[in-house]
């Protein structure tokens, strides 16, 4: 089969449906990966067919719109609704692109960021479509929405999932049914019957690329819903770690990792000057990966490197504990690595992902971005060093996730249902 992966987004967007790619180009299927520009050779290197979208998603996520929604936190729900004001141009131009994409391909997965308009492309062009999602973006009554931040109980969580559903189609409803009529002469979706409506009525196969052990499977979902594991794209085999960073880890003790992903996510200068002071009252040695170029390595004390981006597959196993922004793949990383995770979410679902974190026992209490200091981060290092019990859970849970095989099942299900539903 031909199949055609629409990755819309940033990096920890992409990654994993690259992985997911290459598991079903090893099964014999030919891939394509719809995304941006800038992630052209993580498809190349994993020996996939690359597809350019137009955009830049840094430039967006680093834009004045998505920032403020950043600096007033998760519950900014007015912000929120203004925010698509900025981001309906690049939406638009990318579904334009993915009709391109998936042209002359017998089948499509997308991610949970092409699903505005995934499912409309492959009904006009008449194939089989697959929701490859890295978040819970099904209505359960185990937990809420992920524009809320905390659980309420059975059927207020419930609820949750029908606002947040509307939340996120209203600010596009107008721009996707004029693109639905006018672009793919479909009709328009009608109010009540929102996006995500639409698509998990047609939808015969859901995956969800998590690990069971950290998210396990809800018991009201349906039997086509399937929780296969998480979906790891691990270094390339001809990878060799920087000179520098080698000579770091052997120079001491086990260091702390600090990052909060690809992308500059609010006030980084004042960030580093409060991980630095953190790191300074513990005593630990850091790796800071915090994305600011006017960040030098003579300006840090020498008891602290600063990396660029590294395989975290590599770094990972080799640091005392994780701070990061409970991205899932970041999250999911750390955690097959078996070393304590210390979060600060700044946005939805890391909020999520860390209050799984804290209900695992994988790590202290998260620190939300709008609340961290000098005194609580050195408080949570403290805590995901030191404390043996984070630690042995942080194990356990690790050998849990490493005898998964997520990618090999979402194949498995992937080509059971191609040849059950459509004789591929």
């Amino acid at each position: 089969m031909k199949i055609t992966i629409l990755a819309v987004g940033t990096r920890g967007d992409v990654q994993p449906l690259v992985a997911l790619g290459r598991g079903l180009q090893t099964a014999g299927h030919t891939v394509r990966v719809a995304c941006y520009g800038e992630y052209e050779s993580l498809v190349r290197d994993a020996g996939l067919n690359f597809f350019p979208l137009r955009g830049n998603p840094a430039a967006l996520i680093e834009g004045e719109a998505f920032q403020a929604v950043l600096q007033r936190g998760n519950q900014a729900f007015r912000t929120w609704l203004r925010l698509p004001q900025a981001f309906k141009p690049a939406i638009m131009v990318a579904a334009l692109d993915s009709i391109a994409a998936c042209r002359n391909a017998d089948a499509v997965l997308y991610s949970t960021t092409s699903s505005h308009f995934a499912p409309a492309i492959a009904e006009k062009l008449n194939m089989p479509a697959v929701a490859a999602f890295y978040q819970p973006m099904h209505p359960t009554r185990a937990f809420p929405s992920l524009f809320f931040r905390r659980a309420l109980g059975g059927p207020l969580n419930r609820l949750t999932w029908v606002l947040g559903d509307f939340m996120f189609w209203l600010p596009y409803r107008s721009v996707v049914n004029r693109w639905r009529r006018e672009t793919l002469n479909l009709p328009s979706i009608p109010l009540h019957l929102n996006y995500r409506k639409q698509w998990r009525r047609k939808q015969k196969l859901i995956l969800f690329g998590i690990s069971p052990s950290v998210l396990p499977r809800p018991a009201d979902w349906s039997h086509n819903i399937h929780v296969t594991g998480y979906w790891f794209l691990d270094r390339p085999a001809d990878w060799r770690p920087p000179a520098d960073v080698v000579n770091f880890l052997a120079g001491g003790a086990r260091p702390v990792y600090i990052g909060f992903g690809s992308l500059k996510l609010g006030q980084v200068k004042e960030r580093i000057e409060t991980v630095l002071r953190a790191l300074r009252r513990t005593n630990q040695r850091g790796l800071l990966a915090l994305g600011d170029d006017r960040l030098t390595q003579e300006s840090l004390p020498p008891n602290v490197l600063k990396v660029g981006a590294l395989p975290h597959d590599w770094l990972f196993p080799q640091v005392a504990c994780t701070v990061h922004h409970g991205g899932a793949g970041t999250t999911a990383v750390s955690l097959r690595a078996g070393v304590p995770t210390v979060t600060v979410p700044f946005y939805l679902d890391q909020f999520f992902w860390a209050d799984r974190m804290t209900k695992l026992g994988t790590g202290p209490k998260p620190i939300p971005a709008g609340e961290l200091t000098a005194d609580t981060l050195a408080a949570a290092i403290e805590s995901a060093v030191k404390d043996t019990e984070i630690r042995l859970r942080a194990r356990v849970l690790s050998k849990r996730i490493q005898a998964e095989n997520g990618i090999g099942r979402a194949v498995q299900l992937l080509q059971l249902h191609f040849l059950n539903e459509h004789g591929c």
